[in-house]
């Protein structure tokens, strides 16, 4: 993380630019947080790679969320004194790069629990309900040429009783498990691979034949990329869930897909890809899958939750203006 200590932004008449604010604002936010702490603001929807470096001109801030910043665009932004990244990952922001330009970096956390909680529990209850399937069979008519009240086609299950695993027990792993302990589920707590030793957590290998639904709430690193593949998903009971809300890259999908269509699992809820959007397609999104809901990265993306990006990202500037900013979370 960028040490920025010694930067003091007490009494500079600061400009800044957005690159890429229609990332987090639909419209529907209030930037007023924004302009009390910097007065002159130029706002971008996007920005593509070669437009960068023009568009941060003689700014002394830049807000990122997605727009890459390398060391190309930061060893020749020379007035560039803060980037505040609009999210949590800091993996678009060349953070050696920034150090040795003297230019502070900081990210936004918290802001996005409840909204992926939310998330998380909507692709299970929809998953175990057999929502999808009992919608289709309205609108296609088959409850209203049923010979009985309540057409009974998908099995459901509940919750209560059941066991759930978790990989990445952090913010949103803690917060994940407080909701399934209140369904009344067991929560397994998964050793994550790359992760320092923790008492109580099992390895994966010994949690997956156990668990009813498994959610994935780890980084991408190394040590995560592919780890939920055919051989881990081979372990897994038959009519259990798997729900990633995390990244991509740590499940394969074609394996995934692959297990759904020979029902070596029950169901998965997806709201990352491997590459998004998903332009050159993606196995997961074949129409043959069954028990599979795919959301296209909204998790995070209630109105509140991205409201608390845009303070976030103020309060930041303002700690930095009081030369109180000492690195990104």
């Amino acid at each position: 993380m960028s040490d920025v200590s010694g930067l003091d932004g007490k009494g500079l008449e600061l400009s800044g630019v957005m690159l890429d604010v229609a990332t987090i604002d639909q419209g529907d936010l209030d930037l007023s947080a924004l302009d009390r702490v910097c007065s002159h603001w130029r706002h971008h929807p996007h920005t593509k790679p070669t437009e960068v470096l023009e568009r941060i001109g003689k700014a002394q801030i830049a807000v990122t969320n997605k727009v890459v910043l390398d060391r190309a665009v930061l060893e020749r932004a020379s007035d560039l004194r803060l980037i505040c990244i609009a999210a949590t990952g800091t993996n678009n922001v060349d953070l050696v790069a920034a150090g040795e330009q003297n230019i502070a970096v900081a990210n936004v956390v918290r802001y996005a629990t409840p909204s992926v909680v939310q998330h998380v529990f909507a692709l299970i209850l929809a998953l175990t309900t057999r929502l999808p399937g009992y919608q289709r069979a309205v609108a296609d008519g088959g409850w209203q040429q049923h010979d009985r009240f309540c057409l009974m086609d998908y099995p459901i299950r509940e919750l209560a009783g059941r066991t759930f695993g978790i990989v990445g027990y952090g913010e949103l792993g803690q917060a994940v498990a407080r909701v399934a302990e209140a369904f009344g589920m067991q929560v397994l707590i998964a050793q994550r691979p790359g992760g320092p030793f923790a008492e109580g957590r099992l390895p994966l290998d010994q949690l997956l034949p156990q668990v009813d639904v498994l959610s994935l709430h780890c980084p991408l690193t190394e040590a995560t990329r592919g780890l939920i593949g055919a051989r881990e998903l081979g372990l897994m009971r038959p009519d259990a869930l798997l729900i990633n809300t995390a990244r991509g890259g740590i499940v394969d999908e074609q394996a995934l897909a692959d297990a759904l269509r020979a029902g070596t699992i029950g169901g998965a809820g997806v709201d990352v890809l491997s590459a998004e959007p998903p332009r050159q397609g993606n196995p997961l999104l074949a129409p043959d899958i069954p028990n599979l809901i795919v959301t296209p990265h909204i998790a995070w993306a209630s109105r509140e939750a991205r409201q608390r990006v845009v303070e976030g990202i103020a309060a930041n500037i303002a700690a930095f203006r009081a030369g109180t900013l000492t690195s990104c979370a």
